[in-house]
């Protein structure tokens, strides 16, 4: 069974910092990323690492997160600094099975709620 169990949201002021962790289980997952979606707003990618380690961040994230992944474990981490109100939103983690058929998998989604 393939799982994705995220954990590490919360409340937090702004400017703080917090760190989400993704622990992936059943498969190999080559590209993994988090998701986020706020209410009333539809999901969008927040950031993306390949199994070789390249990155890749939406604008408004950049320069304040950091995603990071450790293949041993399976688990990747979403490193969240200078938060902002407009942060607020379930994150997502997601991860692309590396054995064919491709598939993307989800995990049940962590609350992160930044107060002004």
């Amino acid at each position: 069974q393939v799982q994705l169990v995220e954990s590490g949201g919360g409340l937090v002021q702004a400017g703080g910092s917090l760190r989400l962790s993704c622990a992936a289980s059943g498969t190999i997952f080559s590209t993994m990323g988090w998701y986020r979606q706020a209410p009333g707003k539809q999901r969008e990618s927040v950031a993306s690492i390949t199994s070789g380690g390249r990155t890749d961040y939406a604008d408004s994230v950049k320069g304040r997160f950091t995603i990071s992944r450790d293949n041993a474990k399976n688990t990747v981490y979403l490193q969240m600094d200078s938060l902002k109100p407009e942060d607020t939103a379930v994150y997502y983690c997601t991860g692309r099975r590396s054995i064919l058929p491709a598939r993307d998998y989800w995990g049940q989604g962590t609350q992160v709620t930044v107060s002004s």
